[in-house]
């Protein structure tokens, strides 16, 4: 096995979620902490994925069984990432409105929850390309 099918996933990530820190420091909200948040441009799971698949199919060949389980499973991981995860962070801006509403001191009882969970599909389409490009480079 290549060291490169296992490396080049996190290279992606990691240079994914840097991005965002960079984009973040722009829009003048930088933190370290953000290197750790979910959402944002670019989408890190979707460049770690696309990074694997791309990998999988330069090593392996584009109609190998490794690049079909790696299309799949990578397929799961952005519709979740698009789907679920952008779902449930338009839940938590509700509540988070809710909350706010709500008489007297709440937010100690009712702590605010993260909105930024999940990903448009600009940021789940950029973090593909990314992890594509990374690949290739490598």
């Amino acid at each position: 096995m290549d060291y490169k099918i296992v490396l080049i996933p996190f290279i992606a990530l990691i240079i994914a979620q840097l991005i965002k820190v960079i984009i973040d420091a722009i829009k003048g909200q930088f933190s370290w902490s953000n290197f750790n948040r979910y959402g944002g441009m670019p989408s890190s799971h979707s460049a770690m994925v696309g990074g694997l698949c791309a990998e999988i199919g330069l090593q392996s060949g584009f109609n190998s069984a490794a690049f079909a389980i790696a299309i799949a499973i990578s397929f799961l991981i952005v519709r979740d990432a698009v789907g679920l995860r952008r779902y449930l962070g338009n839940h938590a801006k509700i509540l988070n409105m809710l909350i706010k509403d709500l008489p007297g001191k709440q937010e100690d009882k009712y702590p605010f929850l993260e909105e930024r969970l999940g990903h448009t599909y600009l940021q789940a389409t950029a973090g593909i390309l990314l992890g594509i490009i990374i690949a290739i480079l490598f």
